[in-house]
């Protein structure tokens, strides 16, 4: 599975990558929203991990436009608190909300958990909507 991470906090991302890097994931990083969404622009990815809050284009704002472009790749944004602003995302088209905790754990065990079923999550509704479309 290959990722992106937009994440612009060099701790945060190194974390990430490291932490996926063990769990056999490949993991490419960009470090500001105008990077990130030319990245996913010019290529392939299984699933965006996403900052909501990078200097300049924030993720919120990519990941709306990439939305209205019809990207169905899965969007997990990651937060640094738990709070009802944070969710928003899920309202501009995120399949998952998760907090940095989870991507500090050193292992990255449990994100990669939680990505797992937002990229299944996202699978499956492709397939229902294709099914829908078929009939």
């Amino acid at each position: 599975m290959r990722i992106l991470v937009v994440e612009d906090e060099a701790k945060v991302a190194r974390a990430l990558r490291e932490g996926l890097t063990h769990e056999q994931y490949e993991v490419v990083l960009a470090p500001t929203g105008e990077e990130g969404f030319l990245m996913v622009n010019a290529e392939e990815f299984d699933l965006i991990i996403l900052d909501p809050m990078l200097p300049g284009r924030d993720g919120l704002q990519v990941l709306s436009t990439l939305r209205k472009r019809g990207l169905q790749t899965p969007v997990l944004i990651l937060t640094a608190r738990d709070s009802i602003e944070d969710k928003v995302g899920l309202d501009r088209g995120a399949d998952e909300v998760t907090e940095e905790t989870n991507a500090r754990s050193g292992t990255g065990r449990e994100l990669a958990k939680q990505m797992r079923r937002s990229y299944l999550s996202a699978r499956r509704r492709e397939l229902t909507d294709s099914i829908a479309l078929s009939l």
